[in-house]
Protein backbone atom coordinates (compact mmCIF):
# COMPACT_ATOMS: atom_id res chain seq x y z
CA UNK A 1 0.00 0.00 0.00
CA UNK A 2 2.43 2.58 1.03
CA UNK A 3 4.84 1.97 -1.71
CA UNK A 4 2.04 2.87 -4.19
CA UNK A 5 0.77 5.58 -2.30
CA UNK A 6 4.06 6.91 -2.85
CA UNK A 7 4.55 6.43 -6.60
CA UNK A 8 1.73 8.11 -6.63
CA UNK A 9 2.64 11.26 -5.02
CA UNK A 10 6.31 11.18 -7.55
CA UNK A 11 3.47 11.02 -10.27
CA UNK A 12 1.40 13.93 -9.00
CA UNK A 13 4.64 16.08 -8.46
CA UNK A 14 6.64 15.16 -11.95
CA UNK A 15 4.31 14.32 -14.04
CA UNK A 16 0.92 16.67 -13.55
CA UNK A 17 3.08 19.00 -12.12
CA UNK A 18 0.83 19.69 -9.30
CA UNK A 19 1.54 22.40 -6.22
CA UNK A 20 2.86 21.03 -3.17
CA UNK A 21 -0.42 21.91 -1.43
CA UNK A 22 -2.73 19.77 -3.82
CA UNK A 23 -0.03 16.86 -3.28
CA UNK A 24 -0.31 17.29 0.81
CA UNK A 25 -3.77 17.33 0.47
CA UNK A 26 -3.90 14.35 -1.37
CA UNK A 27 -1.29 12.98 0.99
CA UNK A 28 -3.37 13.20 3.93
CA UNK A 29 -6.94 12.32 2.30
CA UNK A 30 -5.06 8.91 1.15
CA UNK A 31 -2.80 7.78 4.29
CA UNK A 32 -6.25 8.85 6.20
CA UNK A 33 -8.15 5.77 3.99
CA UNK A 34 -4.93 3.42 4.09
CA UNK A 35 -5.33 3.94 8.55
CA UNK A 36 -8.69 2.97 8.30
CA UNK A 37 -8.31 0.17 6.10
CA UNK A 38 -5.58 -1.23 8.08
CA UNK A 39 -7.92 -0.98 11.18
CA UNK A 40 -10.32 -3.42 10.04
CA UNK A 41 -10.77 -7.00 10.97
CA UNK A 42 -8.90 -7.98 8.21
CA UNK A 43 -6.81 -5.24 6.54
CA UNK A 44 -6.14 -5.53 3.07
CA UNK A 45 -2.64 -6.02 1.86
CA UNK A 46 -3.04 -5.33 -1.91
CA UNK A 47 -4.97 -1.89 -3.42
CA UNK A 48 -5.92 -4.05 -5.28
CA UNK A 49 -7.77 -6.42 -2.79
CA UNK A 50 -9.87 -3.36 -1.99
CA UNK A 51 -13.15 -3.26 -2.96
CA UNK A 52 -16.67 -0.55 -3.25
CA UNK A 53 -17.46 -1.97 -0.09
CA UNK A 54 -14.71 -0.61 1.52
CA UNK A 55 -14.96 2.18 0.33
CA UNK A 56 -18.52 2.63 0.96
CA UNK A 57 -18.03 1.95 4.90
CA UNK A 58 -14.92 4.79 4.90
CA UNK A 59 -17.62 7.24 3.52
CA UNK A 60 -20.02 6.05 6.43
CA UNK A 61 -17.05 6.51 9.24
CA UNK A 62 -16.65 9.63 7.69
CA UNK A 63 -19.88 10.88 7.83
CA UNK A 64 -21.18 13.20 11.07
CA UNK A 65 -17.48 13.89 11.36
CA UNK A 66 -16.83 16.03 8.20
CA UNK A 67 -18.99 18.31 5.66
CA UNK A 68 -20.46 16.80 2.61
CA UNK A 69 -17.90 18.24 0.28
CA UNK A 70 -15.03 17.60 2.55
CA UNK A 71 -16.24 13.91 2.28
CA UNK A 72 -16.60 14.17 -1.85
CA UNK A 73 -12.71 15.60 -1.70
CA UNK A 74 -11.78 12.53 -0.28
CA UNK A 75 -13.41 10.36 -2.49
CA UNK A 76 -12.30 12.18 -5.70
CA UNK A 77 -8.48 11.79 -4.10
CA UNK A 78 -9.35 7.60 -3.77
CA UNK A 79 -10.47 7.38 -7.30
CA UNK A 80 -7.66 9.55 -8.79
CA UNK A 81 -5.18 7.45 -7.05
CA UNK A 82 -7.19 4.24 -8.19
CA UNK A 83 -7.23 5.58 -11.62
CA UNK A 84 -3.29 5.85 -11.74
CA UNK A 85 -2.83 2.42 -10.51
CA UNK A 86 -5.20 1.04 -13.18
CA UNK A 87 -3.28 3.24 -15.63
CA UNK A 88 0.19 1.90 -14.39
CA UNK A 89 -1.97 -1.84 -14.16
CA UNK A 90 -1.20 -2.40 -10.88
CA UNK A 91 -5.09 -2.79 -10.65
CA UNK A 92 -7.74 -4.26 -12.66
CA UNK A 93 -10.72 -1.98 -11.68
CA UNK A 94 -11.72 1.22 -9.83
CA UNK A 95 -13.54 0.48 -6.96
CA UNK A 96 -14.32 4.44 -6.08
CA UNK A 97 -15.49 5.13 -10.03
CA UNK A 98 -19.07 4.09 -9.50
CA UNK A 99 -19.39 5.33 -5.76
CA UNK A 100 -21.45 8.82 -5.61
CA UNK A 101 -20.24 11.57 -4.21
CA UNK A 102 -22.71 13.34 -1.30
CA UNK A 103 -24.55 16.02 -2.71
CA UNK A 104 -23.17 18.88 -1.78
CA UNK A 105 -24.79 21.91 0.70
CA UNK A 106 -24.96 24.63 -2.14
CA UNK A 107 -23.72 27.87 -0.39
CA UNK A 108 -22.90 30.97 -1.97
CA UNK A 109 -18.82 31.75 -1.58
CA UNK A 110 -19.07 34.68 0.91
CA UNK A 111 -17.56 38.17 -0.50
CA UNK A 112 -17.71 41.67 0.69
CA UNK A 113 -19.23 44.94 -0.18
CA UNK A 114 -17.80 47.63 -1.84
CA UNK A 115 -17.42 50.04 1.19
CA UNK A 116 -15.83 46.50 3.16
CA UNK A 117 -13.06 46.01 0.33
CA UNK A 118 -12.17 49.97 -0.11
CA UNK A 119 -11.23 49.94 3.68
CA UNK A 120 -9.50 46.67 3.62
CA UNK A 121 -6.98 47.51 0.82
CA UNK A 122 -6.87 51.29 1.83
CA UNK A 123 -6.01 50.21 5.85
CA UNK A 124 -1.80 49.35 5.00
CA UNK A 125 -1.48 53.14 4.42
CA UNK A 126 1.58 53.94 2.78
CA UNK A 127 3.93 54.68 5.22
CA UNK A 128 7.01 52.11 5.15
CA UNK A 129 7.83 49.24 2.55
CA UNK A 130 6.11 46.61 4.27
CA UNK A 131 3.00 48.81 4.44
CA UNK A 132 3.36 49.53 0.58
CA UNK A 133 3.73 45.92 -0.10
CA UNK A 134 0.94 44.97 2.45
CA UNK A 135 -0.95 47.13 0.50
CA UNK A 136 0.20 46.00 -3.54
CA UNK A 137 -0.89 42.19 -1.97
CA UNK A 138 -4.59 43.87 -1.05
CA UNK A 139 -4.73 45.19 -3.78
CA UNK A 140 -3.64 42.85 -6.73
CA UNK A 141 -6.13 39.94 -4.77
CA UNK A 142 -9.20 42.48 -5.03
CA UNK A 143 -7.89 43.65 -8.74
CA UNK A 144 -7.25 40.49 -9.95
CA UNK A 145 -9.09 37.94 -8.10
CA UNK A 146 -5.99 35.66 -7.96
CA UNK A 147 -4.88 32.57 -6.28
CA UNK A 148 -2.63 33.07 -2.96
CA UNK A 149 -0.17 30.63 -4.59
CA UNK A 150 -0.49 32.65 -7.70
CA UNK A 151 0.24 35.33 -5.86
CA UNK A 152 3.01 34.53 -3.83
CA UNK A 153 5.06 32.82 -7.27
CA UNK A 154 5.07 35.87 -8.77
CA UNK A 155 8.29 37.76 -10.05
CA UNK A 156 8.86 41.68 -10.76
CA UNK A 157 8.69 41.07 -14.44
CA UNK A 158 5.44 38.89 -14.13
CA UNK A 159 3.72 42.68 -13.63
CA UNK A 160 3.46 44.60 -16.97
CA UNK A 161 2.83 48.13 -15.08
CA UNK A 162 2.56 50.06 -18.31
CA UNK A 163 0.29 47.33 -19.92
CA UNK A 164 -1.55 46.76 -16.67
CA UNK A 165 -1.83 43.33 -17.04
CA UNK A 166 -0.31 40.47 -14.69
CA UNK A 167 1.10 37.26 -16.37
CA UNK A 168 -0.18 33.88 -13.55
CA UNK A 169 1.33 30.66 -13.65
CA UNK A 170 -2.08 29.00 -12.49
CA UNK A 171 -2.68 25.11 -12.03
CA UNK A 172 -1.33 22.95 -14.14
CA UNK A 173 1.20 25.11 -15.42
CA UNK A 174 -1.03 27.26 -17.56
CA UNK A 175 -0.73 30.74 -17.62
CA UNK A 176 -3.25 33.36 -18.43
CA UNK A 177 -2.94 37.25 -18.48
CA UNK A 178 -4.93 39.00 -16.23
CA UNK A 179 -5.73 42.86 -16.44
CA UNK A 180 -4.81 44.67 -13.21
CA UNK A 181 -6.77 47.61 -12.51
CA UNK A 182 -5.54 51.52 -11.89
CA UNK A 183 -5.60 52.02 -8.43
CA UNK A 184 -3.87 48.30 -8.10
CA UNK A 185 -1.36 49.67 -10.32
CA UNK A 186 -0.89 52.39 -8.52
CA UNK A 187 0.20 50.41 -5.26
CA UNK A 188 2.74 48.10 -7.33
CA UNK A 189 4.03 50.87 -8.46
CA UNK A 190 4.78 52.33 -5.46
CA UNK A 191 6.46 49.11 -3.80
CA UNK A 192 8.43 48.66 -6.11
CA UNK A 193 9.15 52.16 -6.01
CA UNK A 194 10.22 51.56 -2.44
CA UNK A 195 12.24 48.57 -3.28
CA UNK A 196 14.02 50.80 -5.59
CA UNK A 197 12.87 49.46 -8.74
CA UNK A 198 14.38 45.62 -8.39
CA UNK A 199 15.68 43.59 -11.28
CA UNK A 200 12.70 41.27 -13.01
CA UNK A 201 13.74 37.91 -11.71
CA UNK A 202 13.22 38.24 -8.06
CA UNK A 203 10.36 37.79 -6.08
CA UNK A 204 7.46 40.22 -6.43
CA UNK A 205 6.88 39.60 -2.62
CA UNK A 206 9.50 39.74 -0.20
CA UNK A 207 9.65 39.31 3.44
CA UNK A 208 11.58 41.77 6.39
CA UNK A 209 14.81 39.13 5.63
CA UNK A 210 14.74 39.60 1.91
CA UNK A 211 13.52 35.91 1.00
CA UNK A 212 10.28 34.95 -0.88
CA UNK A 213 7.00 35.67 0.99
CA UNK A 214 5.07 32.66 1.82
CA UNK A 215 1.23 32.56 1.12
CA UNK A 216 0.80 31.64 5.60
CA UNK A 217 2.43 35.17 5.96
CA UNK A 218 -0.03 36.49 3.20
CA UNK A 219 -2.64 34.90 5.27
CA UNK A 220 -2.00 36.33 8.70
CA UNK A 221 -1.10 40.20 7.21
CA UNK A 222 -4.86 39.93 5.83
CA UNK A 223 -6.07 38.45 9.42
CA UNK A 224 -4.06 41.43 10.91
CA UNK A 225 -5.69 44.00 9.34
CA UNK A 226 -9.02 42.96 9.76
CA UNK A 227 -8.67 42.79 13.39
CA UNK A 228 -7.84 46.44 13.37
CA UNK A 229 -10.71 47.21 11.14
CA UNK A 230 -12.37 45.37 14.14
CA UNK A 231 -14.69 43.23 11.74
CA UNK A 232 -16.33 39.82 13.20
CA UNK A 233 -16.37 38.59 9.50
CA UNK A 234 -14.19 35.85 8.78
CA UNK A 235 -12.22 36.60 5.86
CA UNK A 236 -9.19 34.95 4.11
CA UNK A 237 -7.24 35.63 1.10
CA UNK A 238 -9.07 33.32 -0.97
CA UNK A 239 -12.54 35.72 0.54
CA UNK A 240 -11.13 38.56 -1.65
CA UNK A 241 -11.23 36.13 -4.79
CA UNK A 242 -14.99 35.85 -4.46
CA UNK A 243 -15.48 39.27 -3.79
CA UNK A 244 -13.50 39.75 -7.03
CA UNK A 245 -15.58 37.91 -8.97
CA UNK A 246 -19.18 38.74 -7.36
CA UNK A 247 -18.62 42.35 -8.17
CA UNK A 248 -17.47 41.93 -11.78
CA UNK A 249 -20.62 39.28 -12.34
CA UNK A 250 -22.66 42.00 -10.12
CA UNK A 251 -21.43 44.78 -12.74
CA UNK A 252 -22.42 42.48 -15.76
CA UNK A 253 -19.62 41.05 -16.20
CA UNK A 254 -19.97 37.62 -18.72
CA UNK A 255 -19.71 34.84 -16.95
CA UNK A 256 -17.10 33.50 -19.79
CA UNK A 257 -15.14 35.75 -19.17
CA UNK A 258 -15.28 35.43 -15.29
CA UNK A 259 -14.55 31.95 -16.12
CA UNK A 260 -11.38 33.43 -17.67
CA UNK A 261 -10.14 35.39 -15.42
CA UNK A 262 -10.40 33.22 -12.37
CA UNK A 263 -8.09 30.53 -14.19
CA UNK A 264 -11.69 28.07 -13.82
CA UNK A 265 -11.17 24.35 -16.27
CA UNK A 266 -14.78 24.22 -15.79
CA UNK A 267 -17.46 26.81 -16.34
CA UNK A 268 -19.62 25.22 -13.72
CA UNK A 269 -16.81 25.83 -11.33
CA UNK A 270 -17.65 29.51 -12.28
CA UNK A 271 -21.30 29.16 -11.86
CA UNK A 272 -20.94 29.39 -8.20
CA UNK A 273 -20.79 33.11 -8.26
CA UNK A 274 -24.31 33.39 -9.87
CA UNK A 275 -25.81 34.41 -6.63
CA UNK A 276 -26.46 37.70 -7.17
CA UNK A 277 -29.53 39.12 -6.18
CA UNK A 278 -32.44 38.79 -8.68
CA UNK A 279 -33.43 42.11 -8.58
CA UNK A 280 -29.38 43.10 -10.14
CA UNK A 281 -29.95 40.30 -12.67
CA UNK A 282 -33.50 41.85 -13.87
CA UNK A 283 -32.11 45.62 -13.84
CA UNK A 284 -28.98 43.57 -16.26
CA UNK A 285 -31.71 42.18 -18.13
CA UNK A 286 -34.17 45.24 -18.61
CA UNK A 287 -30.79 47.02 -19.44
CA UNK A 288 -29.65 44.54 -22.19
CA UNK A 289 -32.54 42.73 -23.89
CA UNK A 290 -33.79 44.25 -26.76
CA UNK A 291 -37.64 43.23 -26.43
CA UNK A 292 -37.47 43.65 -22.18
CA UNK A 293 -39.08 47.17 -22.74
CA UNK A 294 -42.39 47.12 -23.81
CA UNK A 295 -46.03 47.83 -23.37
CA UNK A 296 -46.10 44.62 -21.17
CA UNK A 297 -45.89 46.03 -17.75
CA UNK A 298 -48.62 48.05 -18.78
CA UNK A 299 -50.66 45.41 -19.94
CA UNK A 300 -50.34 43.29 -16.74
CA UNK A 301 -50.72 46.27 -14.18
CA UNK A 302 -54.15 46.70 -16.13
CA UNK A 303 -54.73 42.67 -15.80
CA UNK A 304 -53.76 43.16 -12.32
CA UNK A 305 -55.92 45.98 -11.32
CA UNK A 306 -58.86 44.57 -13.28
CA UNK A 307 -58.87 41.46 -10.86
Amino acid sequence: MKENLNRFFIYLSTERSVSPHTVTAYKNDLEQFVRFLAAGATPPSHPELVDHLDIRRYLAHLHGELKKSSIGRKLASVRAWYRYLLREGVVAKNPAELITAPKKEERAPFHLTIDEITALVEAPGVETVIALRNRAILEILYSCGIRLSELTGLHVRDIDLEGRVVRVLGKGNKERIIPLGGQAAVAVADYLKGRHDPPGDTPFLLNSRGGRLTGRSVARIVDNYLIKLATMKKVSPHTLRHTFATHLLEGGADLRAIQELLGHASLSTTQKYTHVSIDRLMEVYDKAHPRAHSQAENILTEIHGKV
